[in-house]
C-alpha cells in the first residue's frame, strides 16, 4: 500500500512540473530547449577539432624540422634513377663442378629465357633484373639437384629397379599382343584394341597401378607434369622464391610445357628412335651372329619382308658386277650369305603367317620326351637366358638369376682390371690403391644390393657363408673369385631346387624356348627316345651354341 502511494506522488508531482512549465512557457518550449541543447554540444565539438588541428600542424612541423629528412619528389627520383649507368651483371656459371656439363647447361637456360621469356618481356622493359632473378634461381635448382643427385645412391637403381620396370613393360606388352593374336579377326582396330588391352594387362600384373590416362590423355598428361614439376620446385627452390606463386607457376609452365613435355614427345616419335638406333651403330660392326638371332626372334612381318627386300637388291647388285680372280670367292660368298638371310626371312615369316609360333605348345605335346637343355647352356645363351628370366620373375627368383649373372660381370671386369693394373706396374705406374678401392667398391655394391640384410630382394642362402664373404670383404683385399664359393651355392639351389630350373623344363616357356632354338622337330621324324637321333640333334645344337658364343666373345 505505501509502495503504491508512493508511485502516485510521484506521478502527480511530475504531471504538475509538466501543466507549469507549458504554461509558463508556452507549448514551443519543449522544442527551444532541444535546439540549445544541440547547439551546446555542436559548438564543443567545433571547439576541439579546431584546437587539436592546431596543436597537430605545430607538432608535426616540430617533428620535420628536427630529425625527419627531406623526401625528393617521386618523379624526379625515378628519372634520376633511370638515368644512371647500368651496372654489370656477374654471374656464377658453376653448376655441378665439371665444366664439360656446366656449358651445355648454361647454354639450355639461356636458349629457354631466349625462347620462352625474352621474347614478351623484352615489350615490356629492358631492365634485366627480372631475367636475372629467373636465371639464379634456375642455377640455384640445378646446383641442388647436383647436390642431391651426388648423395643419391644409383647402382641399385641402375641394377634393380630400372631392370624390373623396363622386364615388367615388356612381358605386359607381350601377354597383350598374346591376347590380341588370340582374338584373331574380331578385332576392328588393332591398334586402338591393343592400347586398351596393354593396360587392362597392367592392372591385372600390378594391382593397384594403372597410367592409362597419364599415357593417353593429352590434358592428364599436362596435369601429372605439373604435379611433378610442383614437387621437383618444392625439394629444388629455396623457401622464398617457391612461395611465390607467380614466380612458382611461371617456372612450373616453363619446365613441364616448354621442356618435358617436348622431351617425351621427342623421345616417344618413333621415327626419332629409330634416327638414333641408326646413328648409334653407324660406326659398330654389326655380329653375324647376332644379326641372324634377331632375324630368328622377330614376330614382325614387315621388318621380316623389309630385311628381305633389302637383301634381295643386294643380291642383285652383287650379281650384276664384273668381276674376275680373287674378288669373284668374295663376291660368291657375300652371295650365299645374302641368300641363306631370304631363306631365314622366309622361312620366318611362313611359320608366323600360318600361327606356328602359337601352337609350339601343342606341338611338343606330340613329342612325348623333349630335349633336355642343360642350366649352365642356357645361362650363356641370349635366347634361352631370356626365357628363363621370364620365367624366374614369374616365381619370385630373379634375385638369383640377377646374382649369379652380376657376378659373373664383377668377375671380368677384375681380372681385366688387375691385368691391366700389373701392366701399368710393369711400366713403372702405380696405381694400386686407387684401383683397389675400385674393387671394393665394386664388391661392397654387390654384396649390399643382394645379400645384406637391407636388400630387397634378398638372395636365400646360407648365413655362413655370408657372414664370412662379410668378414673377407672388411679384412681383405678383394679378389675376381672373391664370390665363387656363394655363387656354385646359388647355381646349385637353382639347379636343384624344384621352384626353379626342375620346375622351368614342365612350363610352356621351356618349350618356347625350345621352339626359338629350332629344337622342336616334326614328330614324323621323331626316332626313340634314346636314339642317335636325338643324341645328333642335341650335339649339332650345342655345337652351334658354342661355336655362336665363342664368335661373340
Amino acid at each position: 500500500l505505501l509502495a503504491h502511494t508512493t508511485s502516485l506522488s510521484i506521478w502527480g508531482w511530475g504531471s504538475l512540473g509538466v501543466v507549469l512549465f507549458l504554461i509558463t512557457f508556452g507549448p514551443f518550449a519543449i522544442f527551444y530547449f532541444a535546439f540549445y541543447i544541440l547547439c551546446f554540444v555542436g559548438g564543443g565539438f567545433v571547439v576541439t577539432l579546431l584546437f587539436g588541428k592546431s596543436n597537430s600542424e605545430k607538432y608535426l612541423e616540430q617533428c620535420e624540422h628536427s630529425f625527419l629528412p627531406c623526401t625528393s619528389v617521386g618523379i624526379p627520383k625515378c628519372i634520376e634513377e633511370m638515368r644512371r649507368e647500368a651496372r654489370p651483371i656477374k654471374i656464377d656459371r658453376r653448376l655441378t663442378g665439371a665444366n664439360i656439363i656446366d656449358e651445355p647447361l648454361q647454354q639450355v637456360i639461356q636458349f629457354s629465357l631466349r625462347d620462352y621469356v625474352q621474347y614478351w618481356y623484352y615489350t615490356l622493359s629492358d631492365d634485366e633484373s627480372f631475367l636475372l632473378e629467373i636465371r639464379k634461381a634456375l642455377q640455384y635448382a640445378l646446383v641442388q639437384f647436383s647436390a642431391r643427385s651426388k648423395e643419391t645412391d644409383w647402382q641399385p637403381y641402375f641394377t634393380t629397379r630400372l631392370v624390373d620396370d623396363f622386364g615388367t613393360h615388356l612381358r605386359v606388352f607381350r601377354k597383350a599382343q598374346q591376347r590380341i593374336a588370340e582374338k584373331g579377326d574380331q578385332l576392328k582396330d588393332e591398334a586402338e584394341e591393343l592400347v586398351d588391352t596393354f593396360f587392362e594387362v597392367e592392372v591385372e600384373m600390378e594391382k593397384e597401378v594403372c597410367r592409362d590416362l597419364v599415357c593417353t590423355s593429352p590434358k592428364d598428361e599436362e596435369g601429372f607434369l605439373r604435379d611433378l614439376c610442383e614437387v621437383l620446385l618444392y625439394i629444388l627452390l629455396p623457401p622464398g622464391d617457391f612461395q611465390n606463386k607467380i614466380m612458382r607457376y611461371f617456372v612450373r609452365e616453363i619446365l613441364s610445357r616448354g621442356i618435358l613435355l617436348p622431351l617425351i614427345n621427342q623421345l616417344s616419335d618413333p621415327d626419332y628412335i629409330n634416327q638414333y638406333v641408326i646413328w648409334m651403330i653407324r660406326d659398330s660392326n654389326c655380329n653375324y651372329e647376332a644379326f641372324m638371332n634377331i632375324i630368328k626372334l622377330s614376330d614382325n612381318i614387315g621388318e621380316l619382308e623389309a630385311v628381305k627386300d633389302k637383301a634381295s637388291e643386294e643380291l642383285q647388285y652383287l650379281r650384276s658386277l664384273d668381276t674376275a680372280g680373287d674378288d669373284i670367292n668374295t663376291i660368291k660368298n657375300q652371295i650365299n650369305s645374302l641368300l641363306y638371310v631370304v631363306k631365314v626371312c622366309d622361312s620366318r615369316i611362313q611359320r608366323l603367317q600360318s600361327g606356328k609360333e602359337i601352337d609350339t605348345v601343342k606341338l611338343a605335346a606330340n613329342f612325348g620326351k623333349l630335349c633336355t637343355v642343360p642350366l649352365d647352356h642356357i645361362l650363356v645363351d641370349n635366347v634361352a637366358l631370356q626365357f628363363f628370366m621370364d620365367y624366374m620373375q614369374q616365381t619370385g627368383g630373379q634375385a638369383h638369376l640377377f646374382f649369379w649373372m652380376t657376378v659373373e660381370g664383377y668377375r671380368v671386369t677384375a681380372q681385366q682390371q688387375l691385368e691391366v693394373l700389373q701392366s701399368r706396374q710393369k711400366d713403372g705406374k702405380h696405381q694400386t690403391n686407387q684401383t683397389k678401392g675400385l674393387l671394393r667398391a665394386a664388391a661392397f655394391g654387390v654384396y649390399e644390393q643382394y645379400l645384406s640384410e637391407k636388400a630387397s630382394p634378398r638372395v636365400n642362402i646360407d648365413d655362413n657363408l655370408v657372414a664370412k664373404l662379410a668378414e673377407t670383404l672388411n679384412h681383405e683385399d678383394p679378389t675376381p673369385e672373391i664370390f665363387d664359393d656363394i655363387q656354385r651355392k646359388v647355381y646349385d639351389l637353382m639347379l636343384r631346387d624344384e621352384r626353379f630350373y626342375p620346375s622351368f623344363k614342365q612350363n610352356v616357356l621351356y618349350v618356347r624356348m625350345l621352339a626359338e632354338l629350332d629344337m622342336l622337330k616334326d614328330p614324323s621324324f621323331r626316332g626313340s627316345d634314346d636314339g642317335e637321333g636325338g643324341e645328333l640333334l642335341i650335339s649339332k645344337v650345342f655345337s652351334f651354341i658354342d661355336s655362336l658364343f665363342s664368335a661373340l666373345i
